[in-house]
C-alpha cells in the first residue's frame, strides 16, 4: 500500500487503515469467490486500487454527493473512492450476486457507512445521482444509454453532474456523438506508473 500512501499522502490514519486491509480482505474472499483473476491479484495495488482512486485526482466529492458504481464486479472503484470520501454516499450495483456479495462483505468488514451494495441492472434502478462512475463495462454509448435519465441536474462540485468512465486504449470513434459534452483526463498526468500510459478518465456532463 505505500504506492497508495506516496500517491495520497495527506490521508487520514482511518484511511489508512482501512487501505491496508483492503488487499487481506480480497485475497480471502476471493480464494472462495473469484471476482478478480489471479493476475491482477498480484497488482491489486496498483490495478484495482489505484485505477479507482485516479477518479479522486480529478474530482473531490463534496459532502452529500451520491455516486452510483455501475458494474461495480468486485467493488471498483466505488469501495476505494467511499473510503477516501466517507461524507459522500456510494451505491454499488451489479448484476451478478456473488459479486455484490463480496462487496457488502468487504464493506462490511472495513465499516463503510456509506457504501450501498445491490444486485441489479442499472436501466431497472429509479434514483437520481450526482455522479455515476464506472471501470469499462462496456462501450460508451452503450454505458450512456444505460444510466440515461439517472444523474440529477443541480451540480455543487467542482465538476458538473455526470458520468465519470475509466477506460484504456482508443475509443475516439465511441466519443463522437458526445462532442462538446465530454472532457477527458489522461490518467498519465495523475500517476507516472507504466501501467497508466493509455488510459483516460472520461467526463460526460448531461447538458
Amino acid at each position: 500500500m505505500e504506492l497508495i500512501f506516496n500517491h495520497f499522502p495527506d490521508l487520514e490514519q482511518e484511511q489508512r487503515e482501512r487501505l491496508e486491509h483492503l488487499e487481506a480482505l480480497y485475497r480471502e474472499w476471493n480464494g472462495k469467490i473469484n471476482v478478480i483473476s489471479r493476475k491482477d491479484m498480484d497488482s491489486f495495488c496498483l490495478h484495482h486500487v489505484l485505477h479507482s482512486l485516479t477518479i479522486a485526482k480529478a474530482l473531490s466529492f463534496s459532502p452529500g454527493t451520491r455516486v452510483m458504481d455501475v458494474g461495480t464486479g468486485g467493488g471498483f472503484p466505488g469501495i476505494p473512492l467511499a473510503i477516501l470520501f466517507p461524507k459522500t454516499e456510494f451505491h454499488l450495483v451489479d448484476s451478478i450476486g456473488k459479486k455484490i456479495r463480496v462487496v457488502r462483505e468487504v464493506a462490511g468488514a472495513l465499516g463503510l457507512k456509506n457504501v450501498r451494495a445491490e444486485q441489479a441492472r442499472a436501466e431497472t434502478l429509479s434514483g437520481k445521482y450526482d455522479f455515476i462512475v464506472s471501470r469499462a463495462v462496456t462501450a460508451f454509448p452503450d454505458f450512456v444509454r444505460l444510466v440515461q435519465g439517472k444523474i440529477r441536474a443541480e451540480s455543487f462540485n467542482t465538476l458538473a453532474n455526470g458520468i465519470l468512465y475509466l477506460k484504456g486504449g482508443d475509443f475516439a470513434e465511441e466519443l463522437k456523438p458526445f462532442a462538446g459534452r465530454v472532457t477527458l483526463f489522461s490518467l498519465s498526468d495523475f500517476f507516472p506508473e507504466p501501467f497508466f500510459e493509455t488510459k483516460k478518465l472520461i467526463h460526460l456532463t448531461t447538458g
